[in-house]
């Protein structure tokens, strides 16, 4: 063998040698890019102690405040002191409005974490990363999938902190179980897919922040206030709680009640999550299609 084809055989062995290497780190896998890209998001929540304890300061401040100083129970008792407890339980189906109110700050702060999901899109856009990832063997659903799953996580993690809070403050742990704190979260994991997958999918086009923070400020206060997280929808206008009736914070905020306090619903568990697994499912698939046609360089 001469050593010109002894050189190219080394040559060959070389290239064959790179081309292994690189199959093996650049990993095709839909659920390997899905991995890697809902990490990468992850990491920058999680090495960042003072992100987390900012996202927390809201919910706590409502529960702290709002939930503490809005005594309906003292409200009562001056007026009617026998009736009072009653009155509270009717109105809000357990003892306390604190208690009413600690139940719907779970699906406030999984709302207000899902509703940021569709900024780190805009971001990694401006910033030149999607660019980066879209020439990459990634799929374009494990992209938008993978901005869900990490506010998915994050909005849980926060979720149960401030369950953690309410029970120190004072809410009604009498009827909570394991197997109703797991329900809810389980009820707060469907919500949250749902919801990240929306305000993702209003952010694949999107370049401008200032455009998607108008359409987050546009959508969070009827999603939180047309709901029951606040305020009983029995006692809402009719025309209101029509909108009640198919906003999904309503149905994730029900369950959280009916499992941790054991309160009346305005629908049946089994309800409940059907319509959650279904707006999860619904929004999760449109999310996708959305990304093949315009997540684009």
């Amino acid at each position: 063998m001469s050593k010109t084809d002894r050189r190219s055989m080394e040559v060959q062995s070389q290239i064959e040698e790179h081309t292994n290497i690189s199959t093996q780190y650049l990993n095709p896998s839909p659920i390997h890019g899905l991995w890697a890209l809902t990490n990468r998001d992850l990491r920058k929540w999680y090495t960042n102690p003072f992100q987390l304890f900012m996202s927390l300061i809201q919910p706590i401040i409502w529960l702290g405040l709002f939930g503490k100083a809005l005594d309906f129970g003292a409200i009562f008792s001056s007026s009617a002191p026998q009736l009072s407890g009653a009155i509270v339980s009717s109105v809000f189906g357990t003892g306390s409005y604190f208690s009413f109110l600690a139940a719907g700050m779970l699906t406030f702060v999984i709302l207000f974490t899902a509703m940021f999901s569709g900024m780190s899109i805009v971001w990694d856009r401006r910033f030149g990363f999607l660019n980066k990832v879209l020439t990459t063997p990634v799929a374009r659903g494990s992209i938008v999938m993978a901005k869900v799953l990490s506010s998915v996580g994050r909005s849980l993690v926060q979720a149960v902190i401030v369950l953690m809070i309410a029970v120190l403050l004072g809410m009604d742990t009498s009827k909570m179980t394991l197997l109703g704190v797991a329900g809810t979260f389980a009820a707060m994991f469907l919500m949250a897919i749902g919801l990240s997958s929306l305000f993702v999918m209003l952010a694949l086009r999107s370049t401008d922040w200032q455009t998607q923070m108008a359409i987050m400020n546009l959508l969070n206060l009827p999603l939180l206030f047309a709901s029951n997280a606040l305020f009983p929808s029995k006692f809402m206008p009719e025309w209101l709680q029509y909108i009640v009736k198919v906003n999904p914070v309503s149905y994730a905020t029900d369950a959280a009640r009916q499992l941790l306090l054991g309160s009346a619903g305005m629908a049946s568990l089994s309800y409940d999550f059907s319509f959650l697994l279904g707006f999860a499912i619904l929004f999760s698939l449109i999310g996708i299609v959305m990304s093949w046609k315009y997540l684009t360089k």
